[in-house]
């Protein structure tokens, strides 16, 4: 299954790890490693198929800045990164929990309490 939007497609760029879940969601998924990933994300840009790709900050912390090159340009695709679920249970992660409600209170404003 992959998601569409207008005639693009939409993608997350992940490790392999992750990749599963995401594909159990319905999305294409472009597995890489931490050592494969820009070139990975600069041939999805290139191939000019894609109007979205998210990105794990994970492989890239800051993807817009290490496309730069390959976008010059380009209006698409959108380069969104995502946080890494391996940010949150890393043995720098002193408290998980506390990390999520930070990536909630960051993205939305205020905190949400379950």
């Amino acid at each position: 299954m992959t998601a569409k939007t207008d005639g693009q497609r939409v993608a997350v760029l992940s490790d392999a790890e992750t990749a599963t879940g995401y594909r159990l969601a319905g999305a294409e998924v472009i597995e890489a490693t931490q050592g494969t990933a820009v070139a990975a994300l600069e041939r999805a840009i290139q191939g000019g198929n894609y109007g979205l790709i998210a990105v794990d900050t994970g492989l890239i912390p800051d993807p817009v800045t290490a496309t730069a090159r390959v976008m010059r340009g380009r209006d698409l695709p959108i380069l969104l990164p995502i946080p890494s679920l391996r940010d949150a249970f890393s043995t720098d992660t002193v408290d998980a929990k506390a990390y999520m409600g930070k990536l909630v209170r960051d993205t939305i404003g205020f905190d949400i309490k379950l």
